[in-house]
């Protein structure tokens, strides 16, 4: 079982992104599936949640900017980020669970399975 995220590099702010979290070992078909990031000295903060059922759930933060949604045929599910701001630079992190209640779908305890990161920095 394992989660991998990619996409994540230098971009200047106003830019745009797209992370990648690829599952193996497991269907993502039926799993929560969220994106989390941390920034150095700071807690792992929400970001973003896809439910198993494609209903989604946005930290205020990133409303409007970012998009999360699923390709299950390619077992991925894929973080849109558009004008992209300093204060998104982080490590982004993707995880997925099976059975998360709604309230706790911005939780990171909730999660099971954890992808490895990628860096995004948004700087000129």
């Amino acid at each position: 079982v394992q989660l991998q995220a990619s996409g994540g590099g230098l971009v200047q702010p106003g830019g745009s992104l797209r992370l990648s979290c690829a599952a193996s070992g497991f269907s993502l078909d039926y799993y929560d599936v969220g994106w989390f990031r941390q920034a150095p000295g700071m807690e792992r903060e929400f970001v973003a949640a896809i439910r198993y059922n494609n209903h989604v759930v946005y930290a205020d933060s990133v409303k409007g900017r970012f998009t999360i949604s699923r390709d299950n045929a390619k077992n991925t599910v894929y973080l849109q980020m558009n004008r992209l701001k300093p204060e998104d630079t982080a490590v982004y992190y993707c995880t997925a669970s099976s059975t998360i209640i709604s309230s706790e779908i911005s939780n990171h305890r909730s999660y099971n399975y954890w992808g490895q990161g990628t860096q995004v920095t948004v700087s000129s």
